[in-house]
Order: C-alpha cells, then structure tokens, then sequence
C-alpha cells in the first residue's frame, strides 16, 4: 500500500504542476479535473472515501464543467462584437 500511496502523491503533484503551469484555460480546466480525479484516489487510499467521493463529484466533475461553461461564454461574448463589427461593414 505504501508504493501505491507514493505513485499516487507523485502523480498529484505533478498533475498539480501542470495545472498550474498550462496556459490555454480549456486545457487547465480538463488537467484542474484530472487532479480532482487523484485527489479522490488519494482520498479513498488514505481511508476517508466520504471525502473522496465529495472530491470526486465537486473536483472531479463539478468545477472543470463550470469552468469549461464559462470559457466558451467567455468566447461568446468576445465573437459577438467582431460579428456585429463586420455587418457593419458589409
């Protein structure tokens, strides 16, 4: 149990790292939920699976589809005054 303890910290931070490092918002969103996913398996092997499955279900699913939603209304947004720009002009 102690190998799989140490794989699986190992992997949360560097996934960790990687959400912190990544720079396009979709792409940290996804990895931000991939961590959530270790974080719940970290849970769940240090024997507190009522945690992992709160992680599982807010960091793992919840937050990275909140993010996602609210980049492409961000993206949304942002087309919308070049669609307007360019009936303007034709």
């Amino acid at each position: 149990m102690n190998g799989f303890l140490a794989v699986v910290l190992t992997l949360v931070a560097i996934t960790g790292g990687l959400v912190v490092i990544i720079r396009e918002p979709v792409r940290q969103a996804i990895m931000a939920g991939v961590l959530g996913l270790l974080l719940a398996v970290l849970f769940y092997a240090v024997q507190a699976p009522d945690v992992a499955l709160s992680e599982l279900v807010v960091a793992g699913g919840g937050i990275p589809v909140m993010l996602l939603l609210a980049i492409a209304k961000i993206r949304a947004q942002e087309a919308q005054p070049k669609r307007a720009r360019e009936e303007e002009n034709s």
